[in-house]
């Protein structure tokens, strides 16, 4: 799952260089491959999620293990739900560039993780600045916030609220499920 997602990282930088520098026959078809990869990713992402689970239950007996689930399935719809709309929107640039900033800003949850000094709530947090930070390049740029920002960040906040929620309360129902997907 790190060479795809790695994979996305470098796949982005490229497309944008090649726009950037005006040559569009080149992403275009190269887009195909990024099609394939984006969708390589939540099937990699979602199993590794609930590998790495269950590794972690039955070796260090992590109790919390299960409700965690609701942590890294979200960063999973996150990404899917704005990759789809991108693919879609292919051929709306204004819409399928933003689309494509919000869905790698959805992949950074996981890198903010590894970082010692980033807890849990900040997480989350950190991803959604991100994606402000094209909030506020479109203010200063175009003088006015683009839909898919109004859309999308708000969103964002209501199910990383909810995912948070689900880890910490851990409600009894919610663990089921995750045990027996975890099973």
């Amino acid at each position: 799952h790190a060479t795809v997602f790695s994979g996305w990282v470098v796949f982005l930088i490229v497309q944008s260089a090649l726009v950037r520098v005006h040559k569009v026959s080149v992403p275009r078809t190269l887009g195909w491959f990024g099609v394939a990869l984006g969708v390589a990713i939540p099937v990699l992402g979602v199993s590794t999620a609930i590998t790495m689970d269950r590794f972690n239950i039955a070796h260090f007996h992590e109790m919390k293990a299960s409700p965690f689930l609701a942590i890294q399935l979200t960063s999973m719809i996150e990404f899917t739900v704005c990759f789809v709309l991108a693919v879609l929107w292919r051929r709306k640039p204004e819409f399928h560039r933003r689309l494509m900033l919000i869905t790698s800003c959805a992949l950074t949850a996981a890198a903010f993780a590894r970082f010692p000094f980033v807890q849990l709530p900040w997480i989350f947090a950190c991803v959604d600045l991100l994606i402000f930070m094209g909030v506020v390049r479109d203010l200063i740029v175009n003088r006015r916030v683009h839909r898919v920002y109004l859309y999308a960040l708000p969103v964002f906040v209501v199910l990383e609220t909810t995912a948070m929620h689900l880890y910490l309360s851990a409600p009894a129902q919610w663990v089921r499920i995750t045990d027996a997907i975890l099973r």
